[in-house]
């Protein structure tokens, strides 16, 4: 700790040892301030913030939507989608959308979210029953418990891995090795399910322009 320099002196004191003045806490009264490598402390920076999102347990909602028309083979397709978040430590909230007279009928949507509830029973927990939100029924579901602890002891194992990888590169540099430093993990995508309400939506985009068509024009100025 050097204590109070002005800043002419504190930057001598930087280029003498061929490092950086940087600037660590500027509301301070004096403002705090430490010579270091600067490329290392961003390097060292963004290396703690990747850390700190791969330890971070992140439950995303996934949506899968439905229409009382959807029939049994998309059914099957879209209960496996389920089923994978599900396993992904994902929470699920379905949503069957009515169009004109199918709201008179909501038991169809109702045995289809019934019939999806009993074939993910395994993995998953009720939140949320099939219920009415205006023209929608939806249901949400989530992991069991003992899919999230699966799940995180998968993690610390994979943490573990990567730590000891780290030790054994830190070591051949050591040594003098040329090393290369491994890029971000980022999560693999699935797939299989990533157009999963492709139908739903696009029978959405035809809703709203055919809602648009029927818009009454405006009178011009």
């Amino acid at each position: 700790m050097l204590g109070v320099l002005t800043t002419q002196d504190a930057l001598r004191r930087a280029r003498e040892q061929g490092l950086d003045l940087v600037e660590i806490n500027p509301k301070a009264a004096p403002p705090v301030c430490k010579i270091l490598d600067f490329g290392k402390f961003k390097y060292e920076e963004k290396k703690r913030a990747r850390e700190t999102k791969r330890k971070q347990a992140v439950v995303e909602v996934k949506e899968i939507k439905l229409r009382p028309k959807t029939d049994d083979h998309d059914l099957d397709f879209k209960t496996r989608a389920a089923r994978r978040f599900l396993e992904n430590g994902n929470k699920v909230k379905f949503t069957v959308r009515f169009r004109g007279r199918e709201i008179t009928h909501p038991e169809r949507a109702r045995e289809q979210l019934e019939g999806i509830s009993a074939k993910c029973e395994d993995l998953a927990n009720i939140e949320v029953r099939a219920s009415m939100e205006g023209r929608t029924m939806i249901l949400m579901m989530a992991p069991k418990p003992t899919i999230l602890q699966a799940l995180s002891v998968s993690r610390a194992a994979a943490e573990k891995e990567r730590k000891e990888a780290e030790i054994a590169r830190l070591a051949a540099r050591a040594r003098g090795e040329v090393v290369s430093e491994p890029g971000p993990v980022e999560p693999e995508e699935d797939d299989e399910f990533a157009n999963v309400n492709a139908a739903e939506d696009e029978e959405e985009e035809e809703d709203e322009d055919a809602a648009d068509d029927k818009a009454p024009d405006l009178p011009e100025a």
